[in-house]
């Protein structure tokens, strides 16, 4: 075996270790906070899912608030797997909206 065998196949065992690690995190947070599923969400229209990106941007905002005030119930694990669920719901849907649109009350 090759060191740049083994320096490869180390870089794509941590790269799977970290999306593994995400995923979990954003099942964790959604589960919790949102009471959903992400596999469900994702097969889910693009209405609802709209709205969960509402949803999911306050909590996110929610979750700075508290960091930014040093209030003792901020979690960054918390905050980080919020923050990477509405990415990966975003990147789901079918048509990319804008930001300001997804957040607007008419969508």
């Amino acid at each position: 075996m090759d060191v740049s065998d083994w320096y490869e196949q180390r870089g794509a065992f941590l790269v799977e270790r970290e999306k593994r690690a995400s995923e979990a995190r954003q099942r964790l947070v959604l589960q919790i906070l949102c009471n959903t599923d992400l596999d469900q969400l994702i097969g889910s229209d693009d209405k609802s899912k709209c709205h969960m990106c509402r949803r999911l941007r306050r909590l996110v905002e929610r979750e700075r608030l508290k960091g930014v005030s040093g209030h003792w119930s901020y979690d960054l694990n918390r905050h980080i797997g919020l923050k990477q669920a509405l990415d990966t719901l975003k990147s789901s849907m079918r048509q990319n909206i804008p930001a300001d649109a997804a957040t607007s009350r008419g969508a």
